[in-house]
């Protein structure tokens, strides 16, 4: 193997109870509460989503982390990119796993921070505009009290550096007040501890600028940009609509055939584009009729998209780090997910090694 890639999932850490939960669903709530209670909404549609190797695990307990990171590890996965809850002014929330991760040192897995600057509202139940929690960017000192928050995690041997610089995720870059501002500061700083800077990679839109803003690679979410396309469709979308007023207001549906046939890739011969791939989407198990749904993925295919994008990115002369984002290791109410479930088993995770095997593409961070 002579070719080098770094593949990232992203990792979710709502697999535990924690007061502000408690305090919105009711006692005891996490993810799974979502994912046990749904239903298929129309024929053909798989639902529940139920676990299978891990089983309904709580992420409080050291070993269900371990088996998470082996499992990666062993089909190829470099490392996770655990989502980070920053809302201002120090609150933050679902932080333990990974404090606990960065405390105990364990488990020995590659990892990286993306930043999820969002309010949350009441979406998961269809209670749209109830804000639970804002967020809020209280200004430069706040963004040096973050900074040094995280620290310790930057300098972690396990965490993932590009050229001596620890990378950052932001998924809304462009809900920062002034985002040039916040990655000029971080790179100041972390410069005076050591490192070359930050490695910021922003998910928004294909046409952002994210150079101007101080930004190393940008990717877009491809549920995100196909929605934005299949809006521009009006014809397909009058069809589209009509169907759901049918069948009565049922969730959005798209076909993984058909996102995966529209993925672009002249986006991927900009050296600074990170591709980011789903291995499937329902988020009906939050937000019932009002989700959407892509339909017909399948191992074999997704496999044959992760094979055809890694191939891409490896002959681009110019793309020096090889970064793919997968979404997601375990956003199991999003149906988005690579941990081996009841229907496929590990068939996601093993369309990875494979696609990495016969390319002959070494995955592991060094």
């Amino acid at each position: 193997m002579n070719q080098k890639a770094i593949i990232l999932a992203h990792y979710l850490p709502q697999f535990h109870p924690v007061p502000e939960n408690d305090r919105w669903w009711g006692k005891g709530f996490t993810e799974w509460t979502n994912c046990v209670k749904a239903k298929p909404l129309f024929p053909g549609h798989v639902q529940p989503n139920l676990p299978a190797d891990l089983g309904f695990y709580d992420l409080r307990i050291p070993e269900v982390r371990e088996l998470q990171a082996k499992l990666a590890k062993s089909h190829g996965i470099t490392g996770f990119a655990y989502w980070h809850y920053w809302f201002g002014d120090k609150k933050q929330i679902l932080e333990r796993p990974f404090n606990e991760v960065l405390q105990t040192g364990e488990p020995d897995f590659p990892f990286c921070l993306a930043w999820a600057n969002e309010t949350w509202t009441g979406i998961w139940h269809g209670l749209k505009e109830e804000i639970l929690i804002e967020q809020t960017y209280p200004g430069e000192s706040d963004y040096i009290i973050h900074f040094k928050e995280l620290l310790p995690a930057f300098r972690d041997k396990r965490y993932i550096k590009i050229g001596n610089k620890p990378l950052f995720i932001v998924y809304l870059p462009q809900f920062l007040p002034d985002a040039t501002s916040f990655t000029k500061l971080w790179n100041t700083l972390a410069i005076q501890n050591g490192f070359s800077g930050i490695f910021f990679i922003g998910i928004y839109t294909m046409d952002w600028d994210h150079k101007l803003e101080g930004f190393d690679e940008k990717s877009v979410h491809p549920l995100h940009q196909y929605m934005a396309m299949f809006e521009n469709d009006h014809e397909r979308k009058q069809k589209n609509d009509d169907l759901n007023y049918i069948l009565q207001r049922l969730p959005t549906t798209y076909c993984y055939t058909d996102l995966i046939k529209n993925y672009n890739f002249s986006w991927l011969g900009n050296y600074d584009f990170v591709p980011t791939l789903l291995p499937n989407w329902d988020n009906t198990p939050r937000s019932g009729r009002n989700g959407y749904v892509i339909h017909g993925s399948t191992p074999d295919l997704f496999q044959e998209h992760f094979k055809s994008v890694l191939q891409f990115i490896l002959n681009q002369e110019n793309n020096k780090n090889n970064i793919i984002l997968l979404k997601s290791w375990n956003e199991w109410a999003e149906g988005n997910y690579l941990e081996p479930d009841t229907r496929w088993g590990i068939g996601y995770l093993r369309a990875i090694r494979n696609a990495l095997s016969k390319l002959g593409v070494d995955s592991t961070y060094q």
